[in-house]
């Protein structure tokens, strides 16, 4: 209890020096990190080890990713590629619905694809399409970012829900099916937080302030191929990787298991985005991937920051201890989401608070009456609407959200963070209307 106390008070000192001191996330995060390592009773060693570790493992994972994905969103601003978009997908949907196409992009693209990942490629756009609408970055991003965690902890083949059906059970077809369901009502609770938040706060969008007025816009369709051909490509990997072997197993699957890695998927978008230079421009390639790679230091870092401070609080007996307790209580689908929830403000991690919480939940199943295949289902589903049960600081997808929406902490907790909690509210609503019914 001492180290769950201890980091509430740490998060508070955190959001206080971020916001009111306007200290540098970077710094505010190691060293909340090296504090709950101590409080949480880890050797001097092992502090080190863990907060080292976790910043190199988040950055395994994504570091490269954004990387390539500042480089192409370089070239689509300086190229006039962004506005392309913006204004073919301003055509068809008109300038009131632009947070809404975003948000049902997201919702389609984070099936497939890592929702932090999904946002790195689709964030050009976004502030491409703030610049031509007029409307906030704030609604956009918040839509985006929304859209893509729906489907990222309710939808297989993303691995939490996956994992967690796994672990319980349950049949992955029934928690697509139902996941689908509960996964639509949520994204669109994000999209209506990210509008009525969005109109109370003033962010200027810095997209383009240093790039020239540019004559001519690239052809629509080169400036739709970076950001498409990855997700195609991350997406045909899903489907390759599915335990049936659609696709087979032979050299068409390792080809697309090789290019569908988000890694080489976003260095083909980085090649795709190449044409998209003009002859005419006094810069080189080398100066556009220059700038591309500036943009990703701070963001990389800041990121790297957020999952040495979860890999830190994972290392604690936190979950240990808030799941002992919850586990005791006999409230029925509100038990997993209340376990989902709690491991995954404390920790950050929605995948880690999913598979910790599906292990937690499995000798629970029979007392609590959850034994049948469509109450299976339910549970997992309860699991990922905790999960998504609120990302703020010590979440590495909060930092991605924030940063590449210009975002300062104070404007990515009032938007994100509270989009995220109505999310999961809407989830577990849905989830225990849907159990009248079918259970």
């Amino acid at each position: 209890m001492i180290t769950i106390i201890s980091l509430i008070i740490v998060m508070i000192l955190l959001i206080i020096a971020t916001t009111r001191y306007n200290i540098h996330p970077f710094l505010t995060l190691i060293l909340a990190a090296i504090i709950m390592g101590f409080v949480g009773g880890l050797s001097e060693e092992m502090v080190i080890l863990k907060v080292t570790e976790g910043f190199g493992n988040t950055l395994k994972n994504i570091g490269i990713i954004i990387a390539f994905g500042t480089i192409i969103g370089a070239y689509l601003e300086k190229s006039g590629g962004a506005q392309a978009m913006a204004s073919s997908i301003q055509k068809i949907v008109g300038d009131k619905n632009s947070p809404l196409a975003m948000n049902i992009t997201g919702f389609i693209v984070s099936i497939p694809v890592f929702c932090d990942s999904g946002f790195v490629i689709l964030s050009t756009l976004n502030k491409a399409l703030s610049k031509k609408t007029g409307i906030s970055l704030v609604i956009l991003a918040v839509s985006l970012s929304t859209g893509l965690y729906a489907t990222h902890v309710f939808v297989p083949p993303t691995p939490g829900p996956l994992a967690a059906a796994g672990t319980i059970g349950a049949d992955i077809g029934l928690v697509l099916l139902l996941g689908l369901l509960v996964a639509i009502p949520s994204a669109l609770a994000g999209w209506l937080w990210a509008r009525q938040s969005g109109k109370k706060i003033n962010l200027t969008n810095r997209f383009e302030e240093d790039v020239p007025e540019i004559e001519r816009f690239p052809h629509t369709y080169k400036s739709f191929a970076p950001i498409i051909v990855p997700i195609v490509l991350i997406a045909l990997k899903s489907v390759a990787d599915y335990p049936t072997f659609p696709l087979g197993n032979g050299w068409l699957y390792y080809t697309i298991i090789f290019f569908g890695n988000p890694v080489i998927a976003l260095l083909v978008g980085v090649f795709l985005s190449f044409p998209l230079k003009s002859k005419t421009s006094d810069k080189t390639h080398f100066h556009w991937v220059t700038a591309g790679l500036k943009n990703a230091g701070v963001i990389i870092l800041i990121t790297g920051a957020g999952g040495a401070f979860g890999n830190v609080l994972r290392s604690t007996d936190i979950g240990v201890t808030l799941g002992s307790i919850l586990s005791e209580w006999q409230i029925g689908l509100l038990l997993p989401f209340l376990l989902a929830a709690v491991l995954k403000s404390a920790q950050g991690s929605s995948t880690v608070a999913i598979i910790t919480s599906a292990a937690l939940i499995v000798p629970l199943l029979e007392p609590l009456g959850m034994t049948s295949e469509i109450a299976k289902a339910l549970v997992v589903l309860s699991i990922g609407a905790g999960a998504m049960t609120v990302s703020h600081v010590n979440d590495s997808y909060f930092w991605v959200v924030s940063q590449f929406s210009d975002m300062n902490t104070e404007i990515a907790l009032r938007s994100h963070t509270m989009a995220t909690l109505f999310q999961g509210i809407t989830g577990i609503v849905v989830i225990y209307i849907v159990s009248i019914f079918l259970i």
